[in-house]
C-alpha cells in the first residue's frame, strides 16, 4: 500500500499534459531556437526602417526593453520571445 502523502506529492506525474500546454511549450522552444542573435535582430529592424519604439509598441513592451534585447543585456522570455522571433522572421522574409 502506498503512503497517501507520497501519492499526493507525486500524483502530478500521472496526469497527462494537455495538448494546448504542450503546443505552447513547443512553440516557446521553437521561437527560442529561431531567435537571431542581438546584432542580427537589430540589423533586421534597421534595414526594415522600424524604430525601437515602433517595434516595442507592436510587441507590447517598452523601447528600453527592445534596446536591451538588441544590446544583449537582456533576453526576451516566454510569449515575448515568440512574438519577437515571429516578427523578426517575417521582417527577414520581407527583406529577402
Amino acid at each position: 500500500m502506498t503512503c497517501p502523502i507520497y501519492r499526493a506529492l507525486f500524483s502530478w506525474a500521472a496526469i497527462p499534459l494537455q495538448d494546448a500546454y504542450m503546443s505552447a511549450l513547443v512553440e516557446e522552444v521553437r521561437a527560442g531556437k529561431s531567435l537571431p542573435d542581438p546584432m542580427t535582430a537589430k540589423r533586421i529592424r534597421v534595414l526594415a526602417g522600424i524604430s525601437q519604439q515602433r517595434l516595442a509598441d507592436e510587441l507590447g513592451v517598452s523601447r528600453v526593453t527592445v534596446a536591451r534585447w538588441e544590446d544583449g543585456g537582456r533576453h526576451p522570455r516566454s510569449m515575448n520571445k515568440k512574438k519577437y522571433s515571429d516578427l523578426l522572421n517575417q521582417l527577414r522574409e520581407v527583406l529577402a
